[in-house]
Protein backbone atom coordinates (compact mmCIF):
# COMPACT_ATOMS: atom_id res chain seq x y z
CA UNK A 1 0.00 0.00 0.00
CA UNK A 2 2.54 2.62 1.36
CA UNK A 3 6.31 1.96 0.18
CA UNK A 4 8.71 5.01 1.19
CA UNK A 5 12.40 5.42 0.25
CA UNK A 6 15.08 7.87 1.69
CA UNK A 7 12.75 10.31 2.14
CA UNK A 8 14.19 13.68 3.33
CA UNK A 9 12.55 17.22 3.95
CA UNK A 10 14.60 19.69 4.51
CA UNK A 11 13.10 23.15 5.60
CA UNK A 12 14.90 26.63 4.72
CA UNK A 13 14.27 29.30 7.43
CA UNK A 14 16.64 32.38 6.79
CA UNK A 15 20.28 31.21 6.96
CA UNK A 16 18.85 27.88 9.37
CA UNK A 17 18.46 24.22 7.27
CA UNK A 18 16.57 21.83 9.21
CA UNK A 19 16.31 18.22 8.31
CA UNK A 20 12.85 17.66 9.66
CA UNK A 21 13.35 13.97 7.57
CA UNK A 22 16.77 12.38 6.99
CA UNK A 23 16.39 9.17 5.23
CA UNK A 24 13.42 7.88 5.66
CA UNK A 25 12.44 4.41 4.86
CA UNK A 26 9.28 2.90 5.31
CA UNK A 27 6.83 -0.12 4.57
CA UNK A 28 3.27 -0.46 5.32
CA UNK A 29 1.02 -3.24 3.83
CA UNK A 30 -2.63 -3.36 3.32
CA UNK A 31 -4.64 -4.04 6.50
CA UNK A 32 -1.55 -2.66 8.54
CA UNK A 33 -2.67 -0.48 11.77
CA UNK A 34 0.61 1.31 12.27
CA UNK A 35 1.05 4.05 14.90
CA UNK A 36 4.13 6.19 14.17
CA UNK A 37 5.20 7.61 17.34
CA UNK A 38 7.85 10.28 19.23
CA UNK A 39 7.92 13.62 21.11
CA UNK A 40 7.03 17.13 19.51
CA UNK A 41 9.96 18.20 17.17
CA UNK A 42 10.44 14.23 16.12
CA UNK A 43 9.45 14.64 12.89
CA UNK A 44 6.59 12.64 13.27
CA UNK A 45 3.95 15.44 11.81
CA UNK A 46 6.23 16.23 9.12
CA UNK A 47 5.99 12.53 8.21
CA UNK A 48 2.26 12.53 8.33
CA UNK A 49 2.17 15.21 5.89
CA UNK A 50 3.97 13.77 3.61
CA UNK A 51 1.64 10.31 3.89
CA UNK A 52 -1.27 12.59 3.61
CA UNK A 53 -0.13 13.92 0.77
CA UNK A 54 -0.83 16.98 1.91
CA UNK A 55 3.29 18.04 1.32
CA UNK A 56 5.64 16.30 -0.92
CA UNK A 57 9.32 15.48 0.02
CA UNK A 58 12.74 17.67 -1.07
CA UNK A 59 13.97 13.89 -2.09
CA UNK A 60 13.58 10.43 -1.81
CA UNK A 61 10.26 8.33 -3.47
CA UNK A 62 6.75 7.89 -1.65
CA UNK A 63 4.62 5.43 -4.07
CA UNK A 64 1.08 5.00 -2.50
CA UNK A 65 -0.96 1.83 -4.13
CA UNK A 66 1.24 1.86 -6.87
CA UNK A 67 1.64 5.61 -7.75
CA UNK A 68 4.31 7.63 -7.77
CA UNK A 69 3.15 10.36 -5.08
CA UNK A 70 6.52 12.39 -5.27
CA UNK A 71 6.33 14.40 -8.29
CA UNK A 72 2.71 15.41 -8.38
CA UNK A 73 1.32 18.64 -8.65
CA UNK A 74 -1.33 20.52 -6.22
CA UNK A 75 -4.61 18.65 -7.82
CA UNK A 76 -3.06 15.78 -8.40
CA UNK A 77 -2.41 15.43 -4.94
CA UNK A 78 -5.93 16.67 -4.11
CA UNK A 79 -7.70 14.13 -6.08
CA UNK A 80 -5.25 11.24 -3.84
CA UNK A 81 -6.21 12.56 -0.21
CA UNK A 82 -10.53 13.12 -1.86
CA UNK A 83 -10.65 9.10 -2.99
CA UNK A 84 -7.50 7.38 -0.96
CA UNK A 85 -6.87 8.72 2.45
CA UNK A 86 -9.43 9.87 5.48
CA UNK A 87 -8.26 12.32 8.09
CA UNK A 88 -9.10 12.09 11.45
CA UNK A 89 -7.57 15.48 13.27
CA UNK A 90 -7.26 15.98 17.22
CA UNK A 91 -9.23 18.87 16.84
CA UNK A 92 -11.77 17.95 15.22
CA UNK A 93 -11.74 20.26 12.31
CA UNK A 94 -15.36 21.03 11.86
CA UNK A 95 -16.74 24.00 10.53
CA UNK A 96 -19.15 25.06 13.85
CA UNK A 97 -22.21 26.65 11.46
CA UNK A 98 -23.10 23.69 9.88
CA UNK A 99 -24.66 20.60 11.50
CA UNK A 100 -23.37 16.86 11.90
CA UNK A 101 -24.63 15.78 8.60
CA UNK A 102 -23.97 18.70 6.71
CA UNK A 103 -19.71 18.75 8.17
CA UNK A 104 -19.86 14.82 7.21
CA UNK A 105 -21.11 15.45 3.40
CA UNK A 106 -18.55 17.80 2.37
CA UNK A 107 -15.69 15.20 1.02
CA UNK A 108 -18.83 14.27 -0.71
CA UNK A 109 -19.67 17.52 -2.58
CA UNK A 110 -15.90 17.88 -3.58
CA UNK A 111 -16.05 14.78 -5.63
CA UNK A 112 -19.17 15.41 -6.98
CA UNK A 113 -21.56 13.01 -5.54
CA UNK A 114 -25.57 13.69 -5.78
CA UNK A 115 -27.68 14.97 -3.11
CA UNK A 116 -29.84 12.11 -2.68
CA UNK A 117 -26.86 9.42 -2.24
CA UNK A 118 -24.86 12.03 -0.17
CA UNK A 119 -27.05 12.23 2.08
CA UNK A 120 -27.63 8.44 2.60
CA UNK A 121 -24.24 7.81 2.69
CA UNK A 122 -23.69 10.29 5.25
CA UNK A 123 -26.40 9.21 7.60
CA UNK A 124 -25.07 5.65 7.39
CA UNK A 125 -22.14 6.77 8.35
CA UNK A 126 -23.13 8.87 11.49
CA UNK A 127 -25.08 5.41 12.23
CA UNK A 128 -21.72 3.40 12.49
CA UNK A 129 -20.01 5.95 14.86
CA UNK A 130 -23.47 6.05 17.01
CA UNK A 131 -24.50 9.59 15.93
CA UNK A 132 -27.54 8.45 14.19
CA UNK A 133 -29.77 10.45 16.34
CA UNK A 134 -27.35 13.40 16.18
CA UNK A 135 -27.59 14.59 12.39
CA UNK A 136 -28.89 17.64 12.85
CA UNK A 137 -26.66 18.89 15.97
CA UNK A 138 -24.11 21.63 15.10
CA UNK A 139 -20.66 21.04 16.78
CA UNK A 140 -21.73 23.91 19.85
CA UNK A 141 -23.95 20.84 20.53
CA UNK A 142 -22.39 18.13 20.87
CA UNK A 143 -19.18 16.96 23.39
CA UNK A 144 -15.68 16.59 22.47
CA UNK A 145 -16.08 12.52 21.83
CA UNK A 146 -18.97 13.59 19.61
CA UNK A 147 -17.31 16.08 17.45
CA UNK A 148 -14.46 13.39 17.12
CA UNK A 149 -17.16 10.67 15.85
CA UNK A 150 -18.26 13.18 13.43
CA UNK A 151 -14.63 13.91 12.29
CA UNK A 152 -14.57 9.87 11.97
CA UNK A 153 -17.53 9.43 10.04
CA UNK A 154 -16.55 12.24 7.45
CA UNK A 155 -12.81 10.21 7.06
CA UNK A 156 -14.68 7.29 6.06
CA UNK A 157 -17.71 7.98 4.21
CA UNK A 158 -15.62 7.99 1.17
CA UNK A 159 -14.73 4.73 2.05
CA UNK A 160 -11.18 5.45 1.51
CA UNK A 161 -8.55 2.87 2.06
CA UNK A 162 -6.67 4.32 4.30
CA UNK A 163 -7.16 6.42 7.94
CA UNK A 164 -4.97 8.98 8.61
CA UNK A 165 -5.54 9.89 12.15
CA UNK A 166 -3.40 12.87 13.52
CA UNK A 167 -3.86 12.35 17.55
CA UNK A 168 -7.23 11.33 17.84
CA UNK A 169 -7.35 11.50 20.78
CA UNK A 170 -5.48 14.23 22.29
CA UNK A 171 -8.57 16.39 23.19
CA UNK A 172 -10.67 14.01 24.65
CA UNK A 173 -10.95 12.34 28.20
CA UNK A 174 -10.14 8.95 28.78
CA UNK A 175 -13.96 7.68 28.27
CA UNK A 176 -14.03 9.31 25.13
CA UNK A 177 -10.93 7.93 23.65
CA UNK A 178 -11.02 4.78 24.62
CA UNK A 179 -14.24 4.57 22.25
CA UNK A 180 -12.30 6.23 19.52
CA UNK A 181 -9.90 3.90 19.47
CA UNK A 182 -12.45 1.37 19.84
CA UNK A 183 -13.95 2.78 16.45
CA UNK A 184 -10.47 2.74 14.89
CA UNK A 185 -9.73 -1.25 15.93
CA UNK A 186 -13.69 -1.83 14.67
CA UNK A 187 -12.41 -0.05 11.36
CA UNK A 188 -9.70 -1.99 10.71
CA UNK A 189 -11.37 -5.26 11.66
CA UNK A 190 -13.51 -4.13 8.58
CA UNK A 191 -10.58 -3.60 6.34
CA UNK A 192 -9.40 -0.50 6.12
CA UNK A 193 -5.15 0.66 6.95
CA UNK A 194 -5.23 2.86 10.12
CA UNK A 195 -2.16 5.27 10.55
CA UNK A 196 -2.08 6.41 13.80
CA UNK A 197 0.06 9.49 14.96
CA UNK A 198 0.63 9.85 18.78
CA UNK A 199 2.98 10.92 21.39
CA UNK A 200 1.29 8.56 23.96
CA UNK A 201 2.87 5.19 24.68
CA UNK A 202 -0.59 3.84 26.04
CA UNK A 203 -2.40 4.88 22.60
CA UNK A 204 0.37 3.21 20.39
CA UNK A 205 0.17 -0.11 22.03
CA UNK A 206 -3.01 -0.73 20.64
CA UNK A 207 -1.87 -0.68 17.42
CA UNK A 208 -0.59 -3.97 15.64
CA UNK A 209 3.18 -2.07 14.94
CA UNK A 210 5.04 0.52 16.08
CA UNK A 211 7.25 2.70 14.28
CA UNK A 212 8.75 4.87 16.83
CA UNK A 213 10.50 9.08 15.16
CA UNK A 214 12.95 10.45 16.47
CA UNK A 215 15.03 13.63 15.42
CA UNK A 216 13.62 12.93 11.74
CA UNK A 217 15.01 9.30 10.98
CA UNK A 218 12.93 6.05 12.32
CA UNK A 219 14.82 4.64 15.71
CA UNK A 220 12.40 1.29 16.26
CA UNK A 221 10.07 -0.25 13.76
CA UNK A 222 8.37 -3.65 15.39
CA UNK A 223 4.74 -5.45 16.17
CA UNK A 224 3.11 -4.87 19.20
CA UNK A 225 2.64 -7.52 21.40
Amino acid sequence: MIEISNMQKIYKMGDNVINALNGINLYIGKHEFVAIIGPSGSGKSTLMNMLGCLDTPTSGTYTLDGREISKMNDNQLAEIRNFKIGFIFQGFNLLQKLSAIENVELPLIYQGVGTKERHQRCKVALEMVGLGSRLHHKPTELSGGQQQRVAIARALVSNPPIILADEPTGNLDTKSGAEIMGILKELHKNGNTIILITHDNDIANQAQRIVRIQDGEIIEDREVG
